[in-house]
């Protein structure tokens, strides 16, 4: 791996460390604000609501298609929140985040390409208990030009 592309990732993996921390400093505030309890539509509204008033692009609900045999269906998997288009924001409020959880965002990681996501889930007395960042593996290994890796040697 050559320098540029070295630096070129650092660069990306900095930028992407601070938009999560961004993203969890709101979760945090918003759950100090509202507690446990509420259901995990109510939390998604107000996280919309900040990631509005910081500036940050989102989609709600955002459609997530599979790819199979050059078609793109829509078997209804919807990400809750993406932000910025690079962070995938899986919500909850559950008793805890169970394997099940954690599967459906290493799917909407790998479907989507997207490098990173958090799993959050506000029913609990402490957010940072139930918070995990996840990241999507295939993206940390440069692949051949033609799998969509660095062209560059």
């Amino acid at each position: 791996m050559t320098s540029a592309i070295s630096n070129r990732r650092d660069t990306e993996t900095l930028r992407l460390d601070a938009l999560t921390e961004r993203v969890i400093g709101f979760c945090i505030e918003i759950h100090r604000h509202l507690g446990p309890g509420l259901l995990e539509s109510a939390y998604e509204e107000c996280l919309c609501y900040e990631l509005s008033v910081a500036g940050l692009r989102f989609e709600r609900q955002k459609a997530l298609p599979v790819a199979y045999k050059g078609l793109k269906l829509d078997c209804g998997y919807r990400i809750d929140v993406l932000v910025q288009g690079e962070l995938i924001l899986e919500l909850k409020a559950v008793e805890a985040i169970l394997p099940i959880h954690e599967a459906q965002l290493l799917t909407y990681l790998k479907l989507s390409g997207i490098p990173v996501g958090l799993l959050i889930n506000f029913h609990v007395p402490v957010l940072k208990q139930d918070l995990k960042r996840m990241v999507n593996r295939i993206q940390e290994f440069s692949a051949p030009p033609r799998l969509g890796g660095d062209s560059q040697p």
